[in-house]
């Protein structure tokens, strides 16, 4: 059996452990709450922009996903992942599903995230772009990942999908078509403005085609903030599974030194009581 001081050092470190993920936990939980608001202004903010880009008649049919049809022209592959490795095991459901549609000759990767580039350097798979995941504290700005993907003929992104505190999927979206499936609005609003009866200042197609570039920016945003909502909650369950191991673990070291000093004051009382009897036998030596 271990000596006592020893089981308590570790266990001193058990417990520490315990607090640290205590700590990432309530931080994690925190994160939740903050990002899952923005989502839903993410969203409102979506929905009216979409409204006044059917008010001016424009097909999103012909005109959002309006891209080469050419087979040889590649596909991009977008996998949205964490900066840090504290994400739970959503990265690594991610970039399993994505590869069960990956080929190499026809499909390009671009990783937003740290932890993903990391991951797929290690299973020897290579991405053509890299860019860190834009701090959704703050203005998303994911411009250069539109400006990559313009040579693509197809975008299909890869991101985690917050369900609830306790449920996150995987889920993938064709992210130019994806934009016309994003809005309830399916209705041309009762003020549509037309070539007609309308002066527009620069051309119809030239504004339409900058809310187009302004929708996919933000259609893109969402899929990073969904993806950020998921990873929050995966690393709040990741956290809270640690804490309850290591407060099990403490429980046990807890036990195994109360154990291990019965076991040495045990010892200790014996040795004093074979030491007595030997005093007690020397003494009656000595008597005779």
């Amino acid at each position: 059996m271990r000596r006592a001081s020893a089981i308590e050092k570790e266990s001193v470190q058990i417990g520490t452990i315990e607090d640290l993920t205590g700590v990432f936990e309530s931080i994690a939980s925190t994160q939740v709450a903050k990002v899952r608001n923005k989502v839903e202004l993410s969203k409102e903010f979506f929905e009216l922009l979409w409204r006044r880009y059917r008010s001016i008649r424009v097909d999103p049919k012909t005109r959002i996903t309006n891209r080469s049809d050419d087979k040889k022209q590649k596909q991009a592959f977008i996998i949205i992942s964490a900066e840090a490795g504290l994400s739970g095991d959503i990265d690594k459901r991610l970039i399993e599903s994505m590869l069960k549609n990956y080929d190499k000759a026809t499909i390009d990767i671009i990783v937003l995230g740290t932890h993903g580039a990391t991951q797929l350097t290690q299973l020897g798979i290579s991405f053509v772009r890299y860019f860190q995941v834009p701090e959704t504290d703050s203005y998303i700005d994911v411009s250069p990942v539109i400006e990559a993907l313009e040579p693509y003929s197809k975008v299909i992104v890869y991101y985690g999908e917050y369900v609830s505190l306790g449920v996150q999927d995987v889920k993938s979206i064709d992210l130019v078509s994806s934009m016309r499936d994003m809005s309830h609005e399916d209705e041309i609003d009762e003020d549509t403005m037309t070539a007609e009866d309308t002066i527009f200042e620069p051309s119809l197609d030239e504004i339409a085609e900058q809310m187009e570039k302004t929708m996919m920016t933000l259609a893109l945003s969402q899929t990073i903030l969904e993806s950020s909502l998921a990873q929050a909650a995966s690393r709040f369950n990741s956290m809270a599974v640690a804490k309850k191991r290591a407060g099990e673990l403490l429980a046990d070291y807890r036990l195994e030194f109360h154990r291990a000093k019965r076991s040495e004051s045990d010892r200790q009382l014996r040795e004093v009581m074979i030491s007595i009897k030997k005093k007690k036998a020397r003494a009656r030596g000595l008597a005779r």
